[in-house]
């Protein structure tokens, strides 16, 4: 082939993270398959470039970038299936949230985005499950969060849920949502521990509770003009790099959540994990978004989650 393949893969965070180091196996399988036959080029971080997080959505889908990962969170404004997905307390173990996203959800939910938007799904990197932390005090029950000022990703779902903690919601994207955190304009965030580490936050919050409030994966978008364009070599070729990088991502996730506990409580950070009553008390506070969700879609999306379980 005298003119390789072009493929641009973007992301938002150093080359060192996890959903990084998944594209960077993407890549090299790819290479190793195909050769000359494909160019791969990296943008790790689009907001080095002045950007922001949530713009590799259109950069990926109008071909600027071949392809992207980010939190699902950010499409539920076009495809509001997703925002199920959202809901907190939704599964009950990483097994279950992971079989729910490689089953019968993840594929419906892959479905709608594709219906909707022009992007090929190549799977899910995992985001994991998200906890909280403060500045201000130790976090044990619904109560010790009200009032609390808190950065969230955007999305209805994740700023109805904390509102129903009696938290007081900021929906910003990454870059002045941490710019809030360390001025101290909020009082929390969540976020999975490593994002938390990754992003600083555990240098000026204290306090981490292990909530597991809610798990979120991040779709791996391709541009489906792109990918269509594809011989069928490339397209089968594309799809097993993914599923590779998607196995390796998971397992870095969970080292790398690990090594943050440790660097959370190396730089003195107190680490509350909720007794069953305690996690309880916040699945109570919470239902009414799951009944509102019920209400909203019918029982068609909470039927794919019994056959997971």
């Amino acid at each position: 082939m005298n003119n390789p393949i072009q493929i641009r893969m973007g992301g938002y965070g150093p080359a060192t993270t996890t959903c990084s180091r998944g594209l960077k196996v993407m890549g090299d399988r790819l290479e190793a398959e195909f050769g000359k036959d494909v160019d791969i080029k990296y943008v790790w971080n689009v907001m080095d470039l002045g950007y922001k997080g949530g713009d590799l959505l259109w950069m990926a889908e109008h071909g600027i970038l071949t392809l992207a990962y980010q939190s699902t969170s950010y499409l539920a404004d076009r495809v509001p299936e997703l925002e199920f997905a959202d809901l907190p307390f939704l599964f009950g173990s990483l097994e279950e949230a992971r079989a729910a996203m490689e089953g019968e959800l993840g594929a419906y939910l892959s479905r709608k985005i594709e219906e909707r938007i022009g992007y090929r799904l190549l799977g899910y990197f995992e985001n994991g499950y998200r906890h909280l932390s403060n500045r201000l005090r130790t976090v044990r029950t619904p109560a010790d969060v009200k009032g609390m000022r808190i950065r969230l990703m955007p999305g209805r779902i994740h700023q109805r849920s904390f509102e129903l903690l009696g938290a007081v919601p900021f929906s910003l994207d990454l870059k002045p949502g941490l710019e809030a955190i360390v001025s101290g304009a909020v009082d929390a965030q969540e976020n999975p521990l490593a994002n938390t580490v990754d992003y600083g936050a555990h240098k000026v919050h204290r306090y981490h509770t292990l909530t597991g409030h809610c798990y979120l994966s991040r779709g791996i978008y391709m541009n489906r003009t792109a990918f269509d364009g594809w011989p069928e070599w490339l397209q089968t070729g594309m799809m097993k790099a993914a599923r590779e990088a998607i196995i390796v991502q998971r397992q870095l996730a969970v080292e790398e959540e690990e090594i943050a506990r440790r660097a959370i409580e190396s730089a003195g950070g107190e680490i509350v994990e909720l007794t069953p009553d305690e996690r309880e008390a916040f699945v109570r506070a919470v239902k009414p978004l799951h009944d509102e969700t019920r209400a909203r879609f019918g029982d068609e999306m909470f039927a794919l989650l019994p056959r997971i379980r």
